[in-house]
């Protein structure tokens, strides 16, 4: 918990920030609500990429830190802060590249206008983003998780700042409204790279890791790409289904697209609570990756994935029992209350499954095992999920009831088949 808590912080942190600048830019209007909506849809898209490739970072560094190898930390770190510097200029040409996707989206032309500047700025952010996830995912390897948090905190405070100064031109400032909440962003991810710098610098645990930049390494860029690709792939198979979830919902109407995104922002709140124990599994996996030190592994894993149960049990009387009372948090329409209390009665269920599914994930990465869960993914999320949400939701009259019947299908064939993948692994003899 002592590793998982700051992790766990910082997400939610991210999340209420997003959540206050819709508030903000929601008070302009539905139009500038629905551009950065439809902005932050490609944004999460590469950024889910981005981030599964800076994730390959932590279980090398925490496997070396583990053995005590000082020398192959900072190879892993300095090379994966290259690969992910490099990523992020990577996805920023790409993102500028799918702007004319917005126009084919039949999505209103006023969204789309306000859409593409947003979606620039906030882009032209990954940058600094990925360089900051490297920092972070070397110093979580090294079970060092409350630096990025406190950056995180820091950072995400201003952006609160900067976007009310931004978007209603407040004290003399400009008012560029959608444009302000981008600029907010840009600054506050700019304003995370350079304070978790100058505390990892001036750190007696990680400044011997600045001290002298080391050479590149082929051998070391591929040991990151072949665990980081992989990973970007998960994230970015899961990341469509809910991205699908959100498409297929505004089919069905306003009100359905609205109760859609009542219950994804508690499912999000919730799941952080299991990114925190997940990252906590690859670290604490990744300290005991030697065959001699096998049954600790096993019984710590164990220990976590207990530990993600009970707490996602909790969240499931949480979602069961005020599934009628928590969607007048965000709206008072009383047909979307009824929508969100139905997808809320779901989402009590996939509690558990999508817990347990991110968790035993950590545990495989901290393992250096990453094909496989993969292939889980793109058949749990990709052939089970979609197809059962699709059907279901569009052509057997479920409706927004029908999506989250293939979240929940998705989330628990992976849940199931990730913790077969581990036991697995983890009886196999060692050589």
């Amino acid at each position: 918990m002592t590793i998982a808590l700051p992790i766990m912080a910082g997400q939610v942190a991210h999340l209420l920030v997003a959540l206050a600048d819709n508030i903000m830019v929601g008070k302009l209007g539905a139009a500038q609500l629905a551009a950065v909506s439809l902005g932050n849809t490609f944004i999460f898209i590469a950024l889910s990429i981005g981030l599964g490739l800076s994730f390959a970072i932590t279980p090398l560094v925490a496997e070396a830190d583990g053995n005590k190898n000082q020398a192959v930390v900072k190879a892993a770190f300095h090379n994966g802060f290259i690969m992910c510097a490099a990523s992020g200029i990577l996805l920023v040409f790409i993102l500028f590249l799918a702007e004319p996707i917005l126009y084919r989206m039949d999505q209103p032309i006023e969204v789309v206008r306000l859409a593409i500047p947003y979606m620039r700025i906030v882009g032209i952010s990954l940058i600094p983003l990925m360089l900051f996830q490297a920092m972070k995912q070397f110093s979580d390897g090294l079970s060092l998780t409350r630096n990025a948090m406190i950056a995180t905190l820091i950072a995400n405070i201003v952006n609160v700042g900067l976007n009310y100064l931004l978007i209603y031109g407040t004290f003399g400032f400009p008012r560029l409204e959608v444009e302000g909440a981008a600029y907010g962003t840009l600054i506050s991810r700019i304003l995370m790279v350079v304070l978790l710098y100058f505390i990892l610098k001036n750190s007696s645990f990680t400044k011997v890791y600045f001290e002298k930049f080391s050479k590149l390494s082929w051998s070391y860029l591929k040991s990151l790409l072949n665990l980081g690709l992989p990973t970007a792939l998960q994230m970015l198979f899961e990341v469509s289904l809910f991205t699908s979830a959100i498409f297929l919902s505004g089919v069905l109407g306003t009100e359905h697209q609205a109760a859609n995104q009542i219950a994804l922002n508690l499912s999000a709140l919730t799941f952080m609570v299991g990114v925190g124990l997940s990252v906590t599994a690859t670290i604490r996996v990744g300290n005991h990756l030697s065959p001699a030190r096998k049954p600790d592994l096993i019984r710590i894993a164990r220990s976590i994935f207990l530990m993600a149960f009970i707490v996602d049990m909790l969240f499931a009387m949480l979602f069961f029992f005020g599934r009628n009372l928590l969607p007048h948090v965000y709206i008072e329409d009383p047909y979307v209350i009824e929508l969100a209390s139905g997808l809320l009665l779901i989402a009590a269920f996939f509690q558990i499954s999508d817990g347990l599914q991110v968790v035993v994930l950590g545990a495989l990465r901290g393992l250096q095992d990453v094909w496989i869960p993969s292939l889980i993914c793109f058949f749990a999320y990709t052939l089970v999920g979609f197809p059962i949400s699709y059907y279901s939701s569009l052509h057997y009259g479920y409706g927004v009831n029908g999506i989250w019947y293939g979240v929940l299908a998705g989330l628990s064939v992976s849940a199931i088949l990730m913790y077969l993948r581990f036991r697995y692994l983890s009886r196999r003899p060692s050589h």
